[in-house]
């Protein structure tokens, strides 16, 4: 199965995607971390994102594209893989489509979280995250142990510049404004489907885990 995961920041498609993850035995492919572990490997590919990304500029898309090709030939993903945070406009839809059916492995299903705003505000502006990258917690939902500071090493948990109020609003209305044509633009291919991201997680899951199997 070939999955991409649609979802505003904060609605719970990472966690989401490690779960499905798990759950198939399918590789979870970000383009955050494919475009970090190309330039820690020094690829060709890698060797051309670093360029732009010392200079401060995005990677161009046919860039990105070209990586998640590389990474889907590899043989963990002979069985599918999950799409977290990419494509996010249509333009990087339809060169991703080009791309896999030259392969003749199209997109399967696409999962379209959605969310009340109101809910993302709070998950978003209550998120403290550890700086060395052992996770993240909620002041509300998930507090740390002690105060403020990691479970696990300690140090004081960061409240990131974007996750203030209105950074959050002006995020997710970027965001509503780049997703809409793309979410059109699968629901015309006819592999949207839309999925309520509230509530318990496991129940979340559980509608996650019904729309990939009917799409398989």
């Amino acid at each position: 199965m070939r999955i991409i995961f649609l979802g505003p920041p904060g609605s719970g498609k990472g966690t989401q995607a490690k779960l499905l993850r798990d759950d198939l035995q399918i590789p979870q492919l970000s383009t955050g971390d494919l475009l970090r572990a190309a330039v820690k490997a020094g690829t060709k590919l890698g060797q051309q994102a670093k360029s732009f990304m010392d200079g401060g500029h995005l990677v161009p898309d046919d860039l990105v594209i070209s990586l998640i090709v590389e990474r889907m030939e590899q043989p963990d993903c002979e069985r599918g893989f999950i799409l977290d945070g990419f494509p996010r406009t249509e333009p990087q839809a339809e060169a991703l489509a080009d791309a896999l059916k030259a392969r003749g492995k199209p997109i399967d299903v696409v999962i379209n979280f959605e969310i009340d705003q109101a809910r993302l505000v709070d998950r978003l502006v209550g998120r403290r995250i550890c700086p060395h990258g052992h996770g993240e917690w909620h002041v509300k939902f998930n507090p740390p142990r002690n105060n403020e500071t990691c479970d696990q090493c300690g140090e004081p948990l960061v409240h990131r510049e974007d996750d203030h109020e209105d950074k959050i609003v002006n995020r997710l209305e970027a965001y509503r404004r780049d997703t809409e044509p793309l979410q059109a633009y699968y629901r015309e291919r006819g592999i949207l489907r839309d999925i309520a991201a509230e509530g318990d997680m496991d129940q979340i899951s559980s509608r996650i885990r019904a729309l990939v199997d009917a799409a398989a």
